[in-house]
């Protein structure tokens, strides 16, 4: 009895370990470059190796005033650091709290931005992008 206890014990944690090393998920460059799109922005992305990925954001938000419709745009480009399923982006010349986290999921790439980034008033990079190209983008600093 206390063998088979021992045994359930030492397999339950093999299968505990097994499952959190199998959450981090890696992707492949394929997965992650080209263009993905929401309605208030875009990203381009990259991969350039050695877990890295050249990143160029560019978004809007648009708003009514009393001249008629109007909107505010910020952009930000530079390199990402990725690990697993997940990069960190901090657009070059953002203010030091600015992160910008790039999860690419179930064919989507989900963003959170935390910090001011100098985008235009309302300008944020958060939201759900969906892939609309898997070509090589054209960056502005090409």
């Amino acid at each position: 009895m206390k063998v088979m206890f021992v045994s359930a014990l030492c397999f339950a944690a093999v299968s505990l370990v097994t499952m959190q090393a199998g959450s981090e998920k890696s992707i492949t460059a394929a997965q992650v470059n080209g263009t993905w799109k929401t309605k208030y922005g875009e990203f381009k992305i990259w991969a350039l190796g050695h877990q890295r990925l050249q990143v160029e954001f560019s978004g809007v938000y648009e708003y009514k005033t009393a001249q008629g419709p109007t909107a505010n745009t910020g952009e930000g480009s530079g390199i990402a650091t990725i690990e697993g399923d997940t990069a960190i982006f901090k657009p070059e010349g953002a203010e030091e709290e600015c992160r910008i986290t790039l999860k690419f999921t179930g064919g989507k790439l989900v963003v959170m931005q935390t910090g001011i980034c100098g985008f235009g008033n309302n300008v944020t990079a958060a939201g759900t992008y969906k892939k609309v190209s898997g070509k090589k983008p054209k960056f502005e600093s090409d």
